[in-house]
């Protein structure tokens, strides 16, 4: 049986990691200075940072094209999830939570995308010199939600994909 109306709550997971993800963003962008690093741990600073490209800042420097490019990518992924999301078998827990974690995600870093043409970063994890890419909730829910989807994948390896069924039905 299909999700349909029981997806309600993966979109309203996604609408959660939205809101949660421009409140920190519009807290970091009226709190911190850009670049100046603000330490919480020893291995985590909150740094404001503007990326104008994808993850790990690749094509930032691309000219401006990036924007247009990754907003139609993010728009054209947030479509196909949201359809898996609607159409997918009920009962596939770990599968919906990180496709709505993901499109959350993605949906999140969209809107900065268009509204501000730059994605807002500010958490810093660092280790005796070495800095990782600085990132956002959005981005931690993406990351999260792909781990989920490989998870899943392994768990599920037998049950049918959308649309299949299995051999001996």
């Amino acid at each position: 049986m299909r999700n349909g109306i029981s997806s309600l709550p993966w979109f309203g997971l996604a609408l959660v990691i939205i809101l949660l993800d421009q409140y920190t963003k519009g807290l970091a962008s009226n709190g911190l200075e850009y670049g100046q690093p603000v330490p919480v741990f020893w291995w985590l600073n909150f740094t404001l940072q503007h990326n104008a490209g994808a993850a790990f800042s690749f094509l930032s420097d691309a000219g401006g094209w990036q924007r247009y490019f990754f907003s139609a990518a993010a728009i054209g992924i947030s479509a196909v999830l949201a359809v898996w999301l609607y159409l997918m078998p009920r009962g596939q827990l770990l599968l919906a939570v990180s496709l709505g974690m993901i499109l959350g995600g993605a949906l999140g870093n969209l809107w900065d995308r268009v509204a501000l043409g730059y994605v807002v970063d500010f958490v810093s994890a660092h280790y005796e010199g070495r800095y990782f890419p600085a990132f956002n909730i959005a981005d931690a829910a993406i990351s999260l939600g792909a781990v989920g989807m490989l998870l899943d994948s392994f768990l599920n390896r037998d049950k049918p994909v959308l649309g299949e069924q299995k051999a001996d039905q």
